[in-house]
């Protein structure tokens, strides 16, 4: 019965000129025994899947997986997806205090990167640190240099936040995808294990597409804010339009509909706010639910963009959209916008009833020339949050 110990060995090496037979009895002299597959916890002979179960241990074997991995894996439910776990960062793993002796940081200070990127630290004695976070609290420390510990604090919790967001959907997809269509034809553990492998070696390829996409983000970026703050003239604000389209009746809907035909409205609804905000100048600031904030450079892309959202979302029938437009000054805070103008659009999106826009007078003077918009009259309301009524109209397309 062969030890736990993994033994990388060339049979060419060993018996040359062996014949196949030879080979194939040298070869499986080297394989772990199923006895102890059986002892170690992962392999039961008499279980319906057995053969099942033995294909993927070999195949993890064939892969340089140790029988002490196959164990922790298995503990955690996770063998099927240890291979391309091992993918996603192979490296060496130590502790948190050596995390901190190699970055040459105290580890209290470690773990206050850590948490604003947005992890908690491991339990004591757990190795998950790589060469990689070394470089990261690094990096971190040159920035909080040059910015300001608070600042780079601030921008460390957005990446994070950022990141994080593109780890679930990167997740979700595999899962939707990839796992969920294969569990309908009952797989062997053995496919899983495979489908998982080929997922996350695509997942090597997001890094370099980050880099590119964020890239081209930065030139938008400094293009955006220098439009904004011609008005401004400040470098904590920017003149935009800024907008909620929200959907009327989806909480009802969210309780008749399965959660896959639900995932398909929410998913529609995004796909057409990304859209529509870029095809206007525009950006998708967040989504939250059932509701999407958006600004634009102008009062008139931005009423486009509440419009046209509305208008594609009408067509489903099943939801009622409704939104609200202001412009003026934003406060700029981590890639998101705050102030008394974000507050004003999303109060007169609350009031606005199904299928209206509603905007403010500002935003009427601004778009009123576009020549593309109508506006009525809605009335002055009294607003959660303002001492003075607001004049509001709604907009329509000419």
């Amino acid at each position: 019965m062969r030890s736990s110990c993994q033994v990388e060995v060339s049979l060419d090496r060993f018996t040359p000129g062996a014949s196949t037979v030879q080979r194939l009895r040298l070869e499986s002299s080297l394989m772990i025994d199923p006895v102890e597959f059986q002892r170690r916890g992962l392999y039961d002979p008499d279980s319906p899947n057995a053969e099942d179960r033995l294909a993927l241990l070999r195949w993890l074997e064939d892969h340089g997986v140790s029988l002490d991995e196959m164990v922790e894996a298995e503990a955690r439910s996770r063998l099927t997806d240890l291979l391309g776990g091992r993918l996603i960062r192979p490296a060496e793993r130590f502790h948190l205090t050596e995390l901190a002796t190699r970055a040459g940081i105290p580890v209290e200070r470690v773990k206050k990167i850590r948490r604003a990127v947005g992890f908690a630290a491991p339990e004591s004695g757990v190795g998950v640190y790589t060469d990689g976070d070394v470089e990261t609290l690094r990096v971190f420390e040159a920035a909080a240099a040059f910015f300001g510990d608070r600042a780079a604090l601030e921008f460390t919790r957005t990446l994070g936040s950022a990141l994080a967001r593109v780890a679930e959907a990167a997740l979700s997809l595999f899962l939707s995808n990839v796992e969920a269509p294969l569990m309908t034809e009952r797989p062997s553990e053995l496919e899983l294990a495979k489908a998982n492998l080929e997922a996350t070696k695509l997942l090597n390829m997001v890094p370099n597409l980050m880099d590119s996409l964020f890239r081209v983000h930065i030139e938008e970026a400094i293009r955006r804010s220098q439009d904004a703050r011609r008005v401004t003239r400040s470098y904590d604000t920017a003149w935009l339009a800024v907008g909620f389209v929200d959907l009327v009746g989806f909480t009802p809907l969210s309780q008749r509909l399965s959660v896959r035909e639900l995932a398909a409205v929410v998913n529609e609804f995004e796909a057409r706010a990304f859209d529509v905000a870029s095809d206007n100048t525009g950006r998708v600031v967040k989504l939250i639910g059932d509701e999407v904030m958006f600004v634009a450079p102008t009062a008139d892309a931005g009423c486009q963009i509440a419009l046209t959202i509305a208008e594609s979302c009408a067509r489903n029938g099943s939801v009622r959209p409704r939104g609200g437009v202001a412009i003026g000054d934003l406060l700029t805070r981590s890639g998101d916008y705050y102030g008394p103008i974000v507050n004003l659009a999303s109060r007169i999106a609350e009031l606005a009833i199904p299928h209206e826009i509603l905007v403010t007078a500002q935003v009427r003077t601004d778009a009123q020339n576009a020549g593309s918009l109508i506006f009525e009259p809605a009335g002055r309301r009294m607003l959660k949050g303002f001492d003075e009524p607001v004049e509001l109209f709604a907009v329509t397309r000419a």
